[in-house]
């Protein structure tokens, strides 16, 4: 029965590694479009800036130095993970759950980078990896990892069981865990079904995720944002469009995520996000 279970355990977290992948590589694919966009107007930049080279290049040397203390000073914390892996708050978390973001795999595609080609300064979004894979600011600062390790796919699928048995039971059912976030007035969370059927539900500020949902809403669209892996989630009650705003790479002070509430197309409510779990 153990070695049973621990097959099972197996296979929901293989599962689990891929769907995430796919995810993230459709995020990937679908900025990257956007991005080769801009490149066939200005064909003749097709080099990373040569301003911004030697950041890459320190970040590069850290990474094989294998100096994970030093690493840890060169990243912009917090460092979101995907939902329901908790943020890495500080370089103490960072020390510690290092293996998790930097598994082999993404430490050789960062060594074996060519900073003049597999880097892309993308005006004020920062500076990408391979299409989106890893972020830097300007400063060399490491804002963003859109890599999962096994070791997170395996964190996350005992993190979801957590988490479904503690919902509601009218959302304790879904494919994927999306994005939970919180307004001054709203806990909003969204969920994926599956077939990129995704579900919105929604609660006042002071309720908890195990007291029934003042909104549920379903059949949500996904659309990406630009070129910086931003995008947002539609849901449409009647006349009324509930948007859902991500912001994965923002301006200096803009918030993680925005609600936006338009009825018969004119907005009535705007709240940005005081915090975001993704």
């Amino acid at each position: 029965m153990m070695q049973k279970h621990r097959i099972r355990n197996g296979i929901q977290i293989k599962k689990l590694y891929l769907l995430n992948k796919l995810h993230l590589m459709k995020k990937i694919f679908l900025a990257f479009l956007l991005i080769c966009t801009n490149y066939l107007v200005n064909a003749q930049d097709q080099t990373l800036d040569k301003k911004y080279r030697p950041v890459v290049t320190s970040f590069i040397k850290v990474v094989k130095s294998g100096n994970i203390e030093k690493l840890s000073s060169k990243i912009k914390y917090p460092l979101n993970r995907t939902y329901p892996i908790p943020p890495i708050k500080n370089k103490q978390e960072f020390v510690k759950r290092y293996k998790e973001v930097f598994d082999d795999n993404l430490t050789k595609k960062i060594i074996n980078s060519k900073v003049e080609t597999d880097w892309d300064a993308v005006g004020w979004r920062g500076i990408m990896l391979l299409n989106g894979e890893l972020w830097l600011d300007t400063d060399g600062k490491l804002i963003a990892v859109n890599h999962q390790s096994r070791l997170e796919a395996k964190e996350q699928a005992r993190l979801i069981n957590v988490d479904k048995n503690s919902l509601h039971s009218s959302i304790s059912n879904f494919a994927q865990p999306v994005l939970v976030f919180e307004t001054a007035q709203y806990r909003i969370r969204i969920d994926d079904l599956g077939n990129n059927n995704y579900r919105y539900a929604s609660w006042p500020i002071k309720s908890k995720m195990s007291d029934k949902p003042k909104l549920i809403l379903t059949n949500g669209k996904f659309t990406p944002d630009g070129s910086g892996g931003n995008h947002n989630y539609q849901f449409k009650s009647g006349d009324n469009l509930y948007t859902c705003f991500i912001i994965v790479i923002g301006e200096k002070d803009a918030p993680p995520a925005q609600l936006v509430i338009s009825k018969a197309g004119k907005e009535i409510l705007s709240q940005p996000a005081k915090k975001i779990n993704l």
